[in-house]
């Protein structure tokens, strides 16, 4: 199971769900404290922020940074949760949440896995640039940037509710 969460939520999605696994995505200068219960090698903390065009001074999502996240979602043996996480768990968490139920359900159909999440999460606004990446590296051929797209802008929030995500149908 994938738990999706703001920052302010991931020491107690961690403890309630008992996750061993974390995902961290947030802009640099933004802190993060590892849980205890999470071992540093269960940790990855990638550093982006939140925007889907270059801007000067930003990091942009790009192809190292899923390919990051995309080898520690297959490195995960799903006995225990993962917790993925953001600043608000409105953008690059679900984004991310999204990407890695794709896949590790290759199968899955993108556009179900999107209603899904969107039913989950009705503030979900994935960052269209994690997609538009995963989509090339998964070879989904424009499946999941169409998904995302159909299932439009969340409702705005400054901090989404936290959620959890199959990754089987």
């Amino acid at each position: 199971m994938i738990h999706v969460c703001s920052l302010s939520k991931v020491d107690e999605t961690v403890a309630r769900t008992g996750a061993q696994r974390l995902l961290s995505l947030l802009a640099a200068g933004t802190e993060v404290t590892r849980p205890a219960s999470i071992l540093a090698e269960n940790h990855l903390h990638l550093v982006m922020h939140d925007i889907a065009v270059a801007q000067e001074g930003m990091t942009m999502p790009g192809e190292e940074h899923v390919r990051a996240l995309l080898d520690f979602a297959y490195r995960w043996d799903r006995v225990k949760p993962l917790v993925v996480h953001c600043y608000a768990g409105v953008s690059r968490s679900t984004a991310s949440a999204y990407i890695i139920a794709a896949a590790l359900a290759p199968k899955r159909d993108e556009m179900e896995l999107a209603k899904t999440l969107r039913f989950l999460s009705p503030t979900a606004t994935p960052n269209p640039r994690l997609i538009a990446v995963a989509d090339m590296l998964l070879q989904r051929d424009g499946r999941m940037i169409t998904a995302i797209e159909a299932i439009g802008r969340g409702a705005d929030a400054f901090e989404g509710v936290p959620f959890e995500l199959g990754i089987e149908a």
